[in-house]
């Protein structure tokens, strides 16, 4: 029997995107199963030997970590009575378990539902009621909000604590062998929940083939890893950069990841060191927190370094530079489209553009009516490819998708080669005194200046003006807030950029407020304002 809960719960086709799959690799077959593609196929092809993941205590090949899988599986199948399309939680930080939990979940036809480790109560009750989540395999140090959640979800009807001791005992006692569901291409794999940038977060289902997808696209055509590479990063599973990143890009190309349940700077550094990283996933956020280790020999075995979740300017890059030989790849994508679409190499870098549209998507700019914006001049991004927005039930949807596009919220504008360059969200854009002004662009002028460690720029409700422009400033480690210091940050502003660009109002603060996943809350500076 399959729960067709998540395929009642899509938008009406009429309100997909255009989906493309006519570059190489993206001619899928109709039945495929992303469990069997990514690890089965691995064992297979003569890496069973091979290391696929390390813990921060364990290693795993691919033999034993196909093995986990089918023996959790079985558990979730025989024992636990979860059928195809059922929803299952997965509420873990970044560790072996919770990679053998996404591919077990995939195997048997069911449909992951990930969540970020510091989600609170409240934000895992609209998840689980949401998806109508069935089971939950839930790491012990994180149950206690899953339990205050629960008396408010009916449909949540088992939790299983992954990784301790009890599991691991109940685990060794299953049988191996458990043969992957006979899932079509295009059957659910995973709801993933937007990241909460803005408030209430909305339910993107992918299907198998986007899994797949993604591993075809940016893989591919951009990062080109090898199996000798080890991964390592920041982002959790739960976020599908991370998920693609640290997960299942490694086990396509049957290279090595390291998941850390808690990536800090120096665990990262201690860790890419220890197991001669070689591939590192980050945000610009996290590169410049490794940056300000100043550790250069730690890091020396790593050959490239994935930046996404934010924008990368130029200061980040150059601190990045001063540590690190590795190359850095820059991209955009987004949780509706499952991983990056707009990327460069260091071998394709045009200073100040993200990069260019990857093979298998095509991009457009336009403007509020869907019209194409003349070359140079700022637009809407719109793009489609293998993978789009299907949204879970959401009225939403229509904002999103519109005329078979993915309108993504961006501003960017194009040069005649075809690289891309980003302005602002579009909610982000500041209007002062009839001026545009992009706030990541007065943030990169901010991170030059040697005091700024981070930086974020809003604009406020001015009665002159109609906004200012306000920056929040995260100090380096030697200065200490004060006017003076205030003044000379407006001052390097105006000099190195616009006057009209150059914040008005300035406070400095101990941290910005961030996603797990390194994105700025622009909404929260709002209210702080």
């Amino acid at each position: 029997m399959t729960d067709d809960f998540v395929r009642r719960k899509l938008p009406p086709a009429e309100q997909w995107p255009r989906f493309l799959f006519d570059a190489p690799g993206l001619r899928f077959a109709p039945r495929l199963n992303a469990c069997t593609e990514l690890l089965d196929r691995a064992v297979d092809e003569g890496h069973g030997h091979r290391v696929a993941v390390y813990g921060e205590h364990e290693a795993w090949t691919y033999r034993e970590l196909l093995q986990q899988v089918q023996r959790l599986a079985r558990l979730l199948s025989e024992q636990l009575g979860v059928q195809p399309g059922q929803r299952v939680l997965l509420r873990s930080a970044n560790s072996p378990w919770l990679a053998a939990g996404w591919l077990a979940v995939w195997r048997i036809g069911a449909v992951a539902v990930g969540s970020m480790p510091l989600l609170r109560a409240k934000e895992l009750r609209q998840i689980v009621q949401r998806a109508q989540v069935s089971h939950a395999l839930c790491a012990q140090s994180l149950r206690e909000e899953l339990e205050q959640a629960r008396p408010d979800c009916p449909s949540l009807r088992e939790v299983l604590l992954l990784g301790d001791e009890a599991f691991t005992q109940r685990l060794a006692g299953v049988p191996l062998g458990w043969p992957a569901h006979d899932t079509a291409s295009e059957d659910p794999a995973l709801i993933a929940f937007t990241s909460g940038t803005t408030g209430l977060p909305k339910g993107c289902v992918h299907a198998h083939r986007d899994v797949l997808a993604m591993c075809e696209v940016f893989p591919r055509h951009c990062l080109k890893p090898s199996s000798e590479d080890i991964f390592i990063g920041t982002p959790p599973l739960a976020f599908t950069f991370g998920l693609g990143g640290l997960l299942c890009f490694a086990l396509h190309a049957r290279a090595a990841t390291v998941l850390l349940e808690t990536p800090t700077p120096r665990k990262v550094l201690e860790a890419v060191r220890q197991r001669g990283a070689t591939i590192c996933v980050s945000s610009p956020t996290g590169y410049r927190q490794l940056a300000a280790l100043g550790d250069p020999q730690a890091l020396r075995s790593l050959r490239k370094c994935v930046s996404a979740g934010e924008p990368l300017n130029l200061a980040t890059r150059q601190q990045w530079q001063c540590v690190s030989d590795a190359g850095m790849y820059d991209g955009v994508g987004g949780t509706e489209m499952m991983h990056i679409y707009i990327a460069s190499s260091p071998e394709d870098y045009r200073e100040g553009a993200v990069g260019r549209v990857l093979p298998g998507y095509e991009a457009r700019l336009v403007d509020e009516h869907m019209r194409d914006v003349p070359l140079g001049e700022t637009g809407h991004l719109a793009i489609r490819g293998p993978t789009g927005c299907r949204y879970l039930d959401d009225e939403r949807q229509t904002r999103y998708v519109r005329e078979g596009w993915n309108i993504t919220g961006d501003t960017y504008h194009a040069d005649a080669d075809g690289y891309y360059y980003y302005h602002a969200r579009v909610d982000d854009i500041i209007i002062t005194s009839g001026y545009n002004v992009a706030g990541p662009e007065v943030e990169s002028v901010l991170l030059e200046h040697p005091a700024v460690a981070d930086c974020a720029v809003i604009g406020v409700p001015d009665e002159a003006r109609g906004q200012i422009v306000k920056a929040f400033v995260v100090l380096r480690e030697g200065y200490a807030p004060s006017d003076e210091l205030a003044s000379q940050l407006q001052r390097f502003v105006k000099l190195n950029a616009a006057p009209y660009k150059y914040p008005r109002a300035l406070r400095f603060v101990r941290e910005l407020p961030r996603t797990e996943t390194g994105k700025l809350q622009r909404f929260r500076l709002a209210q702080l304002a």
